[in-house]
């Protein structure tokens, strides 16, 4: 591809080639080699079956095709200009297909306009590309973008391989294999379901809970080995790796999900990439069990915490300083629910545990005194309230993206250079983010020049990142705010993500004078109840809930 694929898409295969005869029948619309029947459509197994992509494309660029079937003595070309053949030929080549597609968009130079940068277009068609390796690891895929190798998968048929040309070592060797049989349902869900066991297999790789993205680029869901994308398989995923992975981090996955094609409607989405299922509910279990086998099998349980009943408050279930009442639980069993509920009018804490009107937190934070720290993540402090812990990441968090905000409005640009550049190569998708945000990169304290290709140059950085990595940060900086913006204003969405990356992490040691100093800063903040991303600086536990716990009331 050149310059996002609008200059210029060339597609070689070297497979079996199209018949001289049905070159020109290729361009018509509907006009397709996959079905042969009206019941095929219900029983769909390849990617493409409309016959309607070539004759869309031809209709608005230059196309021309070369082709050769193995067994035939010549091939053939055509050129097409805008939907109309306008050269066709004999052609002496190897076997397979090359179809080349020039001026993009030429005869409709609106529909141009609304193309994104050369960088996000090549991005798009790099997933496109890798996807497709990782559907089909015995293909061999190489992807050319304006002179330079972007992919080139081995086409061994090993996923693993793919997996590691694809994502890198490190990735590659903290991914877990799904078990075939991990998916398979039970005898209870064939019954219920109709769904026999052979209907159905799960197979794939995770990553293991130390790896994680800032977003759910890196979940490829495959059905039947087309890649598509599916909110309730993404929520199983999460739900599987629940209480593994920090909030807002995301796992990598490769999982491949058979099953009849009469169970699936490919046919749902004009780009069919949604698909409809037959007993989602049993898809959707099957796949979370597939996944959190994997992950029980290389990582701990997570403990099971005891939650608050009508006969008391545990200890891990405080109420919040913002007042809110999350020390209540929708149920009152032994598990909690999905949200918290308001207790009964006549409930026994009510009175004395939540007073009626919560303490101004800012004037709570005046008071408080250090009393230590908890797995170096939270700061203990006690108050006139009774006990507090400050998660210090989030709470430093706050401080900085303030900071950082201040910083902006005064058109302060403070820069930490590097004793020596750093060269950084980005992905075209980073490329992109890196253009939208130049300006802000650059009033934040960020040093960048292009050094050909996709190399840059990073020269200086901000300085609440000069301890960290400065090619690794402003790698994990790029592919977050990519997904920030998604949910937050564009100048917010950097501000958060510059202002995580910046703060103390959790697994830091505090010293006392750092603890009462973090302290006395989220004070000032404008909004100290929340980091960027909307978790919670502080809980509280009340002296209430202290002396029942320990049987004083």
């Amino acid at each position: 591809v050149r310059q996002g694929g609008v200059a210029e898409i060339s597609v070689t295969d070297d497979g079996c080639g199209i018949p001289a005869d049905e070159v020109a029948l290729a361009f018509q619309r509907h006009a397709t080699s996959k079905l042969l029947t009206a019941a095929d459509l219900s029983t769909v197994t390849t990617l493409g079956f409309r016959g309607e992509a070539l004759p869309s494309i031809a209709a608005v660029s230059r196309v021309t095709i070369t082709t050769r079937p193995a067994e035939a003595a010549a091939g053939w070309r055509g050129e097409l200009r805008y939907g109309e053949m306008t050269t066709a030929a004999a052609f002496g080549g190897p076997p397979g297909t090359t179809i080349r597609v020039l001026e993009l968009f030429g005869n409709l130079p609106a529909r141009r306009g609304f193309l994104r940068s050369a960088a996000a277009e090549t991005a798009r068609i790099q997933e496109v590309v890798t996807r497709s390796a990782l559907a089909w690891p015995s293909v061999r895929f190489s992807l050319i973008a304006d002179g330079r190798p972007v992919v080139d998968t081995p086409g061994s048929g090993r996923l693993p391989e793919a997996i590691l040309s694809i994502y890198g070592a490190d990735v590659a060797a903290r991914m877990l294999p799904l078990s075939p049989a991990d998916g398979a349902p039970s005898d209870a869900d064939s019954n219920a379901n109709g769904l026999a066991p052979v209907d159905l297999a799960i197979s794939g790789y995770v990553s293991a809970p130390e790896i994680s993205r800032h977003n759910r680029g890196g979940i490829t869901l495959l059905v039947n080995r087309r890649w598509v994308q599916d909110r309730a398989l993404n929520y199983a995923i999460d739900q599987a790796y629940q209480g593994m992975l920090a909030e807002r981090r995301y796992p990598i996955a490769v999982i491949g999900i058979a099953l009849p094609p009469e169970r699936v409607d490919v046919n749902y989405h004009p780009a069919k990439s949604e698909v409809r299922f037959r007993q989602q509910p049993n898809l959707f279990s099957a796949v979370q069990r597939a996944v959190r086998d994997a992950l029980i099998a290389h990582a701990p349980a997570r403990p099971v915490s005891r939650t608050m009943t009508p006969a008391g408050v545990g200890a891990d279930t405080p109420a919040r300083l913002d007042g809110r009442t999350d020390a209540y639980p929708s149920g009152s069993g032994g598990a909690s629910g999905p949200g918290p509920a308001t207790p009964p009018p006549d409930h026994p804490l009510l009175p004395s545990a939540l007073p009626s009107e919560a303490v101004p937190l800012r004037q709570t934070l005046e008071s408080l005194r250090v009393v230590g720290q908890i797995r170096q993540t939270y700061v203990v402090a006690e108050g006139d309230g009774g006990l507090f812990l400050i998660d210090q990441h989030a709470a430093h968090e706050r401080i900085v993206y303030d900071r950082i905000r201040r910083q902006w409005a005064d058109r302060e640009r403070i820069a930490q250079p590097l004793l020596a550049p750093a060269a950084a190569e980005l992905t075209y998708a980073q490329q992109d983010t890196l253009q939208q945000y130049a300006e802000l990169l650059a009033a934040s304290g960020y040093e960048l020049e292009p050094f050909g290709g996709n190399g840059w140059l990073l020269r200086a950085v901000p300085p609440q990142l000069a301890a960290a990595d400065p090619i690794q940060s402003l790698l994990e900086l790029l592919d977050a705010v990519a997904l920030e913006q998604v949910v937050m204003e564009r100048d917010d969405a950097l501000a958060a993500t510059l202002a995580c990356h910046g703060s103390v992490r959790a697994g830091t040691t505090l010293s006392y004078d750092e603890m009462t100093a973090l302290i006395s800063q989220l004070r000032e903040t404008p909004q100290p109840h929340r980091c960027p991303h909307g978790r919670p600086t502080v809980v509280h536990f009340s002296q209430y809930q202290l002396e029942r716990e320990f049987g004083r009331r």
